[in-house]
């Protein structure tokens, strides 16, 4: 009995040592941790750019993989615009027109409000889980952790913007503290590092992010939490065009 309960315990152990190191079941876990099953927060988008700095100030909510909407709070000149995100599908309201605008999946590798983030970055198009494949490639201490260091390539046919992403996520915490996006030509385009691990509501996360485009050279974008609350209570029927129109 002694033995069978040895020999069952060892086989435990082995399999968790796999799934630990599954690529896949790391992603998902980083998105857990960095979304939760729904969440609200506040942030701040500062655009350094050789000759100018700009800010902008935004209220984001939520839920799942498939809903997702920003406010635009400052400067006073995008006050009001909201984007929404469900499904597969986004889009733009404009007060200041008062008009409604489909973004097209052509657009969604441009760069969104002039930030180094492109659309599909900032609301979550695509899934890191579902649309790629993954490779753990090797290990690095950053910012103090030791991280996992995984690559993603497209599955076939996957209608994504970039031709590779590297990421580093820490083996125990599960905090994304750096990607590398490469275009198809696995040219290295755009370069991610997060940092200063905070307190946000029941868990910590990196609060800042910094967006940093190699070939353009003073220009970067950083991201700034502010705040984030966690299992907010937010059915899909707040993530609709009307709401866009009188959301606060």
């Amino acid at each position: 009995m002694k033995v069978f309960v040895l020999i069952f315990f060892t086989l435990t152990v082995v399999q968790l040592q796999i799934a630990a190191q599954d690529p896949k079941r790391i992603i998902q876990s980083a998105l857990d941790l960095q979304n939760g099953s729904s969440n609200m927060g506040e942030m701040e988008m500062t655009l350094v750019r050789p000759k100018y700095t700009r800010s902008i100030s935004m209220k984001s909510w939520s839920h799942g993989n498939d809903y997702f909407m920003i406010y635009i709070v400052t400067p006073a000149r995008d006050k009001g615009q909201v984007f929404l995100k469900r499904s597969n599908d986004m889009w733009n309201w404009m007060p200041n027109i008062s008009r409604m605008i489909k973004i097209p999946p052509s657009m969604m590798a441009q760069n969104w409000m002039g930030s180094d983030f492109t659309n599909d970055d900032l609301v979550k198009m695509n899934s890191l889980v579902e649309d790629y494949e993954h490779k753990l490639t090797g290990e690095e201490t950053i910012e103090g952790f030791d991280c996992h260091i995984i690559e993603l390539i497209p599955k076939p046919n996957s209608a994504v913007v970039w031709g590779k992403i590297v990421i580093w996520i820490a083996k125990d915490q599960y905090y994304q503290l750096k990607a590398e996006y490469y275009d198809e030509d696995f040219d290295l385009i755009n370069k991610m590092e997060a940092s200063d691990i905070r307190q946000f509501d029941d868990r910590k996360l990196p609060s800042k992010l910094v967006m940093t485009p190699l070939n353009k050279q003073g220009q970067q974008t950083i991201l700034h939490y502010k705040s984030i609350t966690f299992s907010v209570d937010l059915p899909e029927s707040f993530f609709s065009q009307q709401n866009m129109k009188s959301i606060k």
